[in-house]
């Protein structure tokens, strides 16, 4: 009985990979030939199926961008950033869809040593980080063997010398897996939906209007009441505004 159910659920998983292949060479020909619309609801389907990586998400953020909806567009772009940081094709895109937006918001200055340890950081995710650290881990474990069993002095200096870099290497990358996993699990950033969104002193339509924000601005998520989510922007302003006017990008 377990090895027809085993069996149901191969086929169950066949029959769904070889579906959402089918719908992602129909988006990708509706995209060539102008049906951004069709292309849309194509990929849409497949993330319906649970489906998720950064081509998908790129591919959306594209179609979206030639049907002038640039909220969703910044959307998908940012979501497939996630998956493969410093992705040039995904960054120039976004870039483009980015001068599409309506508010001009500067981000907070930063100093040289911060935004080269983020540029740096921000090369891998925090589980690829991870993954370099096991691997600068098995390299240290095999050429400190090397060095303990080499009878030679100047291959036994060359297995410890190298095995220290490994051994730093696996130091830092587990140091940028850390910080990469708290920047991930501590900031929320979502991008605005509504046409035109107004960002609020406190969590109720009553009170002051502080700012206004337009589709495709970035904001991120500090705190959430009700239907209400308190924002803040990179150049440090803050308020609140309806749930409803934003969508979170972590959210897969």
């Amino acid at each position: 009985m377990k090895k027809w159910i085993f069996l149901l659920l191969l086929c169950s998983f066949y029959a769904a990979f070889a579906q959402n292949d089918l719908l992602f060479e129909g988006a990708s020909k509706a995209y060539n030939e102008g049906n951004y619309q069709v292309a849309i609801d194509n990929y849409h389907e497949i993330l319906k199926s649970g489906q998720h990586s950064a081509e998908l998400y790129f591919n959306l953020g594209n179609s979206y961008y030639k049907v002038n909806k640039i909220g969703p567009s910044i959307y998908y772009y940012e979501k497939a950033l996630l998956l493969t940081p410093n992705d040039d094709e995904i960054i120039d895109n976004l870039a483009f869809a980015q001068k599409m937006t309506i508010d001009a918001i500067t981000p907070m200055p930063e100093t040289a040593i911060t935004r080269i340890m983020a540029n740096v950081k921000n090369i891998l995710t925090f589980d690829q980080w991870a993954y370099t650290a096991v691997i600068f881990m098995m390299l240290f474990v095999v050429l400190y063997l090397a060095f303990y069993f080499l009878r030679f002095a100047d291959k036994k200096r060359i297995a410890f010398i190298v095995s220290m870099v490994c051994l730093f290497g696996m130091v830092i990358s587990i140091l940028f897996a850390v910080f990469q996993y708290r920047d991930y699990t501590q900031t929320q950033p979502a991008i605005i939906f509504a046409m035109e969104a107004a960002v609020k002193e406190e969590p109720n339509n009553r009170s002051v209007t502080l700012f206004d924000l337009h589709e495709g601005s970035k904001v991120y998520v500090e705190e959430e009441l009700n239907d209400w989510n308190k924002i803040r922007l990179a150049d440090g302003k803050n308020g609140w505004i309806p749930a409803s006017d934003l969508r979170l990008i972590k959210e897969f």
